[in-house]
């Protein structure tokens, strides 16, 4: 895979307790550097215009001189420090460049990855929250309709939290398709099934809330109801909000995700992208173990690199083939 990367995703400085650490990327790195065929591309932060874009110009404003003023606690659980205006930039503009490298053709062992932070999921139009600043694969996603490089995005949400702000973004638009499985009860509480859209986007929000406990065998069952409703959109760029935090070992989740799972889920998602003639693209959310973040994005690289994912014999629990059955009742599947 090509990785997008950029120190000055460095300076987002949260300070030592708190889950979204700089030492994220660097054991990300560290995990990688024992791979073969890794590259990693550098890229222009976004322009302010491409935030505002997607985000309020007064909330963007606001957050530039907050961290100019230094920083400190925007809310509880996100913080931000001098670093982070210019962190923020560049971890939205890896993930332009990510949707820029997809849409060019670039795929198989060139698949792009953003690896920015902070993360951007959870930043709605006009505030930041769970740690989140700007919405970096919404950013992503209107940068290449706005440029007329596609014409419909879809985006895939695999973190363990549902990705609120990407949902709220694009809510009442049809030409962004957002699908996200995630647990249910979690931060942020949203993500329902009957959350589908409303207006000109009524029916391209797509919510698989899994219960707690959910593994690999529950996870590829949500997505082949998400891969059907996303064929079905057929998108010109399939972006995949990468979070690793349902990983079984993830400090912060109670889902069962193993490290092999995602190797199984995105060469799925892989698939379904080929099968739709979608350039596909993946930008980095959360994860908060630092072995089981990097040894599963290491496993997504591999998967890129020829290695095929060890077939599963697990089954889906009752509890997901009832809410599936849900899901695809909500969207006519």
């Amino acid at each position: 895979m090509q990785f997008g990367y950029t120190e000055a995703c460095m300076g987002h400085d949260t300070g030592d307790r708190h889950p979204e650490t700089a030492d994220r990327l660097r054991a990300i790195r560290q995990q990688l550097a024992r791979r073969h065929g890794v590259e990693y591309v550098d890229a222009d932060p976004a322009a302010v215009e491409a935030v505002t874009a997607v985000h309020d110009a007064g909330y963007v404003d606001d957050l530039r001189e907050f961290c100019a003023d230094g920083g400190g606690n925007w809310d509880p659980d996100t913080v931000a420090s001098a670093g982070t205006w210019e962190a923020a930039l560049a971890s939205a503009g890896l993930a332009q460049w990510a949707a820029e490298r997809a849409l060019a053709g670039d795929d198989g062992r060139e698949t792009p990855f953003s690896l920015g932070r902070p993360p951007g999921h959870h930043a709605v139009v006009d505030d930041a929250m769970g740690f989140c600043f700007f919405n970096n694969a919404a950013v992503a996603a209107q940068s290449v309709v706005d440029d007329g490089a596609a014409e419909r995005v879809a985006i895939f949400d695999w973190d363990v939290h549902h990705g609120n702000g990407t949902q709220d973004i694009f809510y009442d638009r049809g030409d962004v398709f957002y699908a996200s499985i995630h647990e249910r009860g979690l931060f942020p509480g949203t993500g329902d099934v009957d959350e589908t859209g409303s207006g000109d986007g009524e029916g391209t929000t797509f919510n698989v809330p899994l219960s707690a406990g959910a593994g690999d065998a529950d996870y590829l069952l949500a997505w082949e109801a998400t891969a059907a409703a996303i064929e079905r959109f057929d998108p010109d760029l399939l972006l995949v909000s990468a979070g690793f935090d349902a990983h079984r070992h993830d400090p912060i989740s109670r889902m069962q995700v193993s490290t092999e799972g995602y190797g199984r889920l995105t060469d799925a998602v892989r698939t379904t992208a080929d099968e739709t003639g979608a350039g596909l693209g993946f930008v980095l959310e959360g994860g908060y173990g630092l072995d089981t973040l990097s040894e599963s994005i290491a496993t997504v690289h591999e998967t890129f690199d020829g290695r095929s994912p060890v077939e599963d014999d697990g089954d889906p629990n009752d509890a997901t083939r009832e809410l599936l059955d849900e899901v695809r009742a909500a969207h006519g599947l």
